[in-house]
C-alpha cells in the first residue's frame, strides 16, 4: 500500500524519537514541491494560455484544496502527514506521556483538526502574506499616493516591519530546532508544539496495523443505499488522495530536482556556463589585402569617403556603407571591400534608422 510501502521501516525499541535529519527533511518534501508543481503549471499556462491560464491564476487556491485533501487522507488513515508518512513517522498526542497509540487509531479529533490546519492553513497563508509584501513594494516604487496620506504611511511602516517579524518568525523555528538537537525540546517545529502532538517513528506494529486496515477497506462490502453512497464518495475521495500521493511518492525526487534546477542560484550558475561569448570582430584577410580603409567618422562611407546615403550592411561583415557604392563594389569584385569576405548581393541588408 502507499502508506507503507518499502520506504518505511520498523523503529527498533529505544528509538523512536526522528533525529533531526529525518524531521527536517519531511518538513523539506512538501516545501521542494510546491515550487515545482508551480513551474509546471506556469509552462503549461504559457504554452496554452486560452486552456491553461486559470491553472495560473489560481493556482494557491487550487494547490491548498489538493493539499487539503492529501494532508486530511493521511492524518485520518496514518497519523501523520503525508511527509511524516514519507518518513516512516507518525503522530502522538502530547498528553498521551509513554503511551504509544497505533497509527491506525487516529489523533483525536481536536489534534487532527489543529494538525490539518496548520499544516495547510498557515504555509497558505504565509505564501499569501508574501505575495503581498511583494506587490506593495512595487506599488510603493510607482505610488501616487501624497506623502503625507495615511495609507501610504501604513503600508510603508508595514513594508518596513515585516523584514523583522519574517526574522522573528524563521528565528522561533531555528531556536526550536537547535532545542530539540541539544535534548531540551520534544519538538522540532512550533507547529507542533501548537497542534499538541510530537513526532515518533512507526513500528513494527504499526505497519502491520496499517497494512491491516488497508486489506480490510478494500475487502469491506456495505449492504444499506445510505452507507453505500458514503463508502463510495469515502473511495472516491480515497482514490483521489491515493493517486495524489502515489504520484508524489514516485515523482517526489524528479519535483526536488525540477526545484533545484529552477532556483535562482542554480540559473545564474547555468547561465554563465552556457552563456556565448560576444563574437570578435572580423578580421582582414592576409592574403587579400583591404581596398578601403575605415574612416574615423562612423557615419562616412568607407568607399566614397562621403556622409552614408542609403546606408547598407554586408552580411558577411557587418560594415556599413552606401548602397550604391556596396552594390557596385560586391557586383564587381563579390567580396566585402573592407574584410575581403567572400559576399554577394544578397548579402546587402538594408539599415533603418529611427528617423526614417
Amino acid at each position: 500500500m502507499a502508506e507503507v510501502g518499502a520506504h518505511l521501516t520498523a523503529a527498533p525499541a529505544g528509538e523512536e524519537r526522528p533525529s533531526v535529519f529525518e524531521a527536517v527533511a519531511q518538513d523539506s518534501l512538501m516545501a521542494a514541491v510546491k515550487p515545482a508543481l508551480q513551474h509546471l503549471v506556469k509552462v503549461l499556462a504559457e504554452s496554452n494560455p486560452a486552456r491553461y491560464g486559470f491553472l495560473w491564476r489560481w493556482f494557491d487556491e487550487i494547490y491548498v484544496l489538493l493539499d487539503l485533501l492529501l494532508q486530511q487522507h493521511y492524518l485520518a488513515r496514518c497519523s501523520a502527514s503525508f511527509s511524516e508518512n514519507f518518513y516512516s513517522m507518525k503522530r502522538i498526542p502530547m498528553a498521551n506521556g509513554k503511551q504509544r497509540p497505533l497509527a491506525t487509531a487516529g489523533l483525536p479529533k481536536r489534534h487532527h483538526w489543529k494538525s490539518l490546519l496548520l499544516l495547510v492553513l498557515v504555509p497558505y497563508l504565509k505564501g499569501k502574506l508574501e505575495k503581498l509584501v511583494s506587490s506593495l513594494r512595487e506599488e510603493d516604487e510607482y505610488s501616487i499616493h501624497p506623502p503625507s496620506s495615511s495609507w501610504k504611511r501604513f503600508y510603508r511602516a508595514f513594508l518596513a516591519a515585516y523584514p523583522y517579524v519574517n526574522m522573528t518568525w524563521e528565528g522561533w523555528f531555528l531556536i526550536q530546532q537547535l532545542c530539540y538537537i541539544l535534548g531540551k525540546a520534544e519538538h522540532h517545529s512550533p507547529m507542533l508544539k501548537l497542534a499538541g502532538v510530537r513526532l515518533v517513528r512507526l513500528t513494527a506494529e504499526d505497519i502491520q496495523a496499517l497494512e491491516k486496515k488497508w486489506a480490510e477497506s478494500t475487502s469491506s462490502q456495505t449492504h444499506s443505499f445510505s452507507s453505500r453512497v458514503q463508502s463510495a464518495l469515502r473511495r472516491a475521495l480515497g482514490a483521489v488522495a491515493f493517486s495524489l500521493s502515489t504520484g508524489l511518492s514516485v515523482s517526489v525526487f524528479f519535483l526536488q530536482f525540477l526545484d533545484w534546477w529552477y532556483s535562482s542560484e542554480n540559473q545564474e550558475t547555468i547561465k554563465s556556463l552556457t552563456a556565448l561569448p560576444t563574437p570578435p570582430p572580423p578580421v582582414h584577410l592576409d592574403h587579400e589585402p583591404s581596398s578601403a580603409v575605415l574612416p574615423s567618422l562612423k557615419s562616412v562611407c568607407p568607399l566614397c569617403r562621403k556622409v552614408r546615403v542609403n546606408a547598407t550592411a554586408l552580411a558577411t561583415s557587418g560594415f556599413v556603407f552606401c548602397y550604391r557604392c556596396a552594390h557596385g563594389y560586391v557586383k564587381a569584385h563579390q567580396r566585402c571591400p573592407v574584410t575581403g569576405y567572400a559576399t554577394e548581393l544578397q548579402h546587402l541588408v538594408k539599415l533603418y534608422s529611427p528617423e526614417s
